[in-house]
């Protein structure tokens, strides 16, 4: 008797996971969940176009920032959307259940933190370095990684924490977070570095 329920009880359980998995890839799943992302992320690409252009003063007046200013948002896209489908695989794989005492998400958000700061420190050193290369004009080494770290670092602040809530927020409301952090953070990803790469000018035109 134990025997056939726990049989049974296995072939539910199997059930379950079949349309579950059948649901999770099918492409209505794919398109319903991940279109309206898609369409807003377009548009997120388009505003921060829009600050991009309202930085002519900074651009001319920080020799060089042109140069590293697609290299900040690149680089933090990468580090920001892999932290948010590291997010996702674990949340799907059982290891984050909840914010709070949870190691695997403060490693994984340490982590993506401490990678902004080393590759904002690169991505300065590099940008000065290749813009003296092809004889264009450079602020200063100094100037264009105190840029760089001050736009990576806090926009990699910000979007750890949207990532977070993004991540776990949608799951508890039904949706798959691979389908919806990544152009999620894509899009905030660009608009947030793009203001803090102008505060950072900003910042650094007045010291």
């Amino acid at each position: 008797m134990s025997y056939d329920t726990s049989h049974q009880e296995d072939d539910d359980e199997l059930e379950f996971v079949e349309d579950y998995l059948g649901d999770y890839g099918s492409i209505q799943s794919i398109l319903r969940e991940a279109l309206p992302f898609e369409l807003i992320a377009t548009l997120g690409g388009v505003v921060s176009g829009i600050i991009l252009s309202r930085m002519t003063g900074e651009l001319q007046m920080i020799p060089g920032l042109i140069v590293i200013a697609p290299a900040v948002l690149g680089m933090r896209g990468n580090i920001s959307c892999t932290l948010g489908s590291r997010l996702g695989s674990a949340i799907h794989m059982g290891l984050i259940t909840k914010i709070e005492n949870n190691p695997e998400l403060t490693n994984n958000v340490a982590g993506s933190l401490l990678l902004s700061l080393m590759m904002s420190i690169v991505l300065g050193i590099v940008g000065h370095g290749i813009t003296v290369l092809l004889g264009l004009e450079s602020a200063g080494i100094l100037a264009l990684t105190s840029i760089a770290v001050i736009a990576g670092v806090s926009s990699g602040i910000i979007l750890a924490f949207v990532a977070v809530l993004l991540a776990i927020g949608m799951f508890r409301f039904g949706f798959d977070p691979d389908n919806v952090v990544t152009p999620a953070i894509a899009t905030i990803g660009d608009i947030v570095s793009m203001l803090m790469i102008l505060i950072a000018a900003k910042v650094v035109l007045l010291l």
